[in-house]
């Protein structure tokens, strides 16, 4: 084989690397022994602010294309997230306003160049060319017919269930694959239940003549709790905008049989098969920390992660609060861990009374849901095992909310 065809060979073998689909076959292959950049969409409809891991295993792959001399398109659906991406649901998604949309892309734009290389991203915004006359729309849509819309897995299980699907929600296909057709996309990315609308972009550009898009879907990466996949709803996901510490706990959470998933999706490679357990996982956490962050926080956090659980020490570096009394002295703890934590009152006092909150490293009593303050003040509230809060001393009376 000549030098070319051992480049070409690796190339596929790298972008190939924990894919499920890569359709039709063969296609890919022959795009790359073309010799061009190609272009590579990835559409994201800016539905929420932040992203988690489960979010950048198609980033991950994306920059692999960027590295190899390739264009990722990035797609902001601002008119597309009108819509709804029907996907995976049981029912229309709620309308976000044109505010939350734009302030959300933001956002995400933002936390996607933790991973993509801007210098290789084109970033366009779909109501560019979506934003058209009813004329330009009915020419789109009279080329498709409404049972080949119904194919989707998803409108198949609703109508199943007797559950409705808007007549907007059928659109949703047409108009993200006239993405494709808009930006002359090559090659498309997406997770796996995205397959119907990539492939369904391959219908919409052969309708409006142009060469169709090979496409490729990624596996939807499975949580800390190594079962669901990652989401904000299980509460088992890593935020790209953690902190180092949080972070770095998380990743030390997930099961042992989950590495190598998360080695191959969020690093673009094996882990070493003779290193122990513990310290493949160690080296999992600090590579994504210092993706995220920096090698300093990583090594920070490592050595809070240690000082936490191998020493059993509270941090030295603890964020500070302000507890606010009632007019009895008292501090209700739930009210505390929601202002604090961000959680629910509720889960606050299942967490209290399963024993999951210490102060200074002793467990909170479940029946001690009020505490005066002068037993708080200036000491260590920990919820879990890696989340501190220092209440500080002197706290001013006030009215907590029970």
């Amino acid at each position: 084989m000549t030098d070319r065809g051992t480049d070409e060979a690796a190339a596929l073998e790298r972008l190939l690397a924990g894919a499920v689909d890569v359709l039709p076959e063969g296609r890919l292959a022959e795009q790359l022994r073309e010799g061009r950049a190609l272009r590579v969409k990835f559409g994201m409809d800016p539905t929420s602010a932040d992203i988690h891991l489960g979010h950048c295993v198609v980033l991950t792959k994306l920059r692999a294309f960027q590295d190899l001399g390739h264009t990722v398109v990035l797609i902001v659906g601002d008119y597309t997230a009108r819509v709804g991406d029907p996907s995976g649901r049981d029912q229309t998604r709620p309308v976000l306003s044109a505010e939350e949309i734009e302030a959300n892309a933001r956002t995400y734009q933002e936390q996607a160049f933790k991973v993509l290389d801007p210098e290789r991203t084109e970033v366009r915004h779909n109501s560019e060319w979506l934003d058209m006359t009813s004329g330009e729309l009915f020419e789109l849509v009279r080329r498709f017919t409404v049972a080949r819309l119904l194919e989707r897995e998803d409108f198949q299980r609703r109508m199943s269930a007797g559950q409705a699907i808007s007549a907007l929600e059928l659109l949703y296909p047409v108009l993200q694959g006239y993405d494709s057709v808009a930006v002359e996309a090559d090659v498309e990315l997406g997770a796996t239940d995205q397959k119907f609308n990539l492939l369904f972009g391959r219908d919409v550009q052969i309708a409006y003549g142009q060469k169709p898009q090979s496409v490729l879907t990624m596996p939807i990466l499975v949580g800390t709790d190594g079962v669901r996949k990652m989401s904000k709803s299980y509460g088992n996901y890593v935020g790209v905008t953690d902190e180092p510490a949080e972070m770095f706990g998380k990743l030390m959470s997930i099961p042992d049989e989950t590495m190598d998933e998360y080695y191959l999706l969020l690093l673009g490679r094996e882990r070493d098969p003779d290193a122990h357990p513990n310290e493949a996982k160690r080296a999992l956490a600090r590579a994504i920390v210092e993706r995220f962050h920096s090698a300093d926080d990583a090594r920070a956090a490592e050595e809070r992660f240690d000082a936490v659980h191998k020493r059993r020490e509270i941090p030295d570096e603890v964020p500070t609060t302000t507890a606010q009394p009632n007019p009895d002295g008292l501090v209700h703890l739930p009210a505390l861990l929601k202002a604090e934590f961000g959680m629910s009152t509720s889960e606050a006092r299942r967490l209290i009374q399963g024993g999951g909150v210490k102060l200074d490293g002793e467990t909170v009593p479940a029946e001690r849901l009020d505490v005066p303050i002068d037993e708080l003040a200036g000491r260590v509230l920990q919820v879990g095992k890696r989340r501190f809060v220092r209440v500080a001393e002197g706290a001013a009376a006030g009215s907590a909310d029970a």
